[in-house]
């Protein structure tokens, strides 16, 4: 049998990886979390919990899965990096391998990219570095939504009944639309025209979830940043949002996205500059302009070009392959000030996730 750790580190990263998790049980194999940084009450009664650092680097995986940007390097195994989101940038562009979120830091032994855009970036990184291998598997966290075989293009809805918007911002003071949009988001609820689903970023300024927490009611309903977000898109007519990737995501459904002044904006989009122009950007999304939607698809073929829900297995097999094919040409970096200033970022997301015990 073999086994598998999970390192997490924000709330976001159950949902990533429990399709993988899903996979590793039906091959018969076995994997363990290991949580630093976030609170561990999403995990579930029969998912296993590596409650320390030494029981972390004590449990013999062979590869340890990461949907972020850093992972303690003596950790078992392998590490895996599968990403947080879709291969897309802040600016707009597409993801700029050595910039952002994708600086090569010697952390990983094997990059799962998810369409041929991002293969190429980080393949041509792979030869120049070479101390890690990339493999074009897809992301584990949209295959559910592929396997639900949920349909795509407009949601039924019965006759009177209000449209639902789902709104999602990000955390950054710059980009977040959050403050920006709170008043008109209150006012379209209390309308009754409109309904909302309503979730922030995990790292959103805690005054500005707590007064979106206050607008719940009959037509609004707030959700907590650690819960699974991807079943509740399906029930979403439109969703409005700013510079938070989970656009793309939803993008998958075939069903329009606007933006409040968007570090993305482009054709796939309906963005605005004001927010006295959102409702009528919202209204106009729900009749699905052509041009809008055609743009969507093209750019959902670009960022991810599985459909086939099978992901996780590719991401397994390709584990396997860097298993078996030996050590790369050359050694990773030793890292020493990038080591010990990760082992005090680790230190600190210990004792986050120690205090959000209950």
């Amino acid at each position: 049998m073999r086994r598998y750790l999970f390192f997490v580190n924000q709330p976001y990263a159950y949902s990533i990886l429990r399709p993988l998790q899903a996979e590793i049980r039906r091959r018969g194999d076995e994997a363990a979390w290991f949580v630093a940084g976030c609170s561990t009450a999403p995990l579930r009664a029969d998912e296993r919990l590596l409650a320390t650092l030494d029981e972390a680097r004590a449990y013999p995986a062979v590869a340890t899965f990461v949907p972020g940007d850093w992972v303690p390097h003596f950790l078992p195994g392998i590490k895996v990096e599968v990403f947080h989101g879709l291969a897309r940038n802040k600016r707009g562009h597409a993801s700029e391998a050595e910039s952002d979120h994708y600086t090569i830091r010697g952390w990983f032994d094997l990059y799962c990219t998810h369409a041929e855009t991002d293969t190429a970036k980080f393949s041509a990184l792979a030869e120049r570095h070479g101390h890690f291998r990339v493999a074009r598997t897809g992301w584990p966290k949209l295959d559910p939504l592929f396997a639900a075989d949920v349909p795509a293009g407009p949601r039924p809805r019965r006759g009177g009944e209000p449209p639902v918007v789902f709104y999602a911002s990000t955390f950054s003071r710059a980009i977040t639309s959050a403050p920006a949009l709170e008043s008109v988001i209150a006012g379209l609820a209390a309308s009754g025209n409109w309904r909302f689903l309503v979730t922030l970023h995990p790292k959103m300024d805690p005054e500005v979830v707590a007064r979106y927490r206050a607008l719940s009611g009959p037509n609004l309903r707030f959700i907590d940043s650690d819960t699974d977000l991807l079943p509740l898109l399906a029930e979403a007519d439109v969703m409005l949002c700013d510079t938070s990737s989970i656009m793309f995501e939803f993008m998958f459904l075939d069903r329009p996205v606007v933006t409040y002044r968007s570090r993305m904006a482009g054709p796939w989009l309906l963005d605005v500059e004001n927010v006295d122009e959102v409702e009528a950007a919202l209204a106009a999304a729900l009749e699905r302009p052509t041009a809008l939607l055609e743009a969507a698809r093209a750019l959902c073929r670009e960022l991810h070009e599985f459909s086939d829900g099978r992901a996780s297995g590719r991401i397994l097999d390709a584990v396997d392959e860097v298993l078996a094919a030996g050590p790369t040409p050359r050694r990773k970096p030793l890292n020493l000030w990038r080591k010990l200033k990760m082992r005090q970022r680790l230190r600190k997301a210990l004792r986050a996730t120690a205090q959000s015990a209950p």
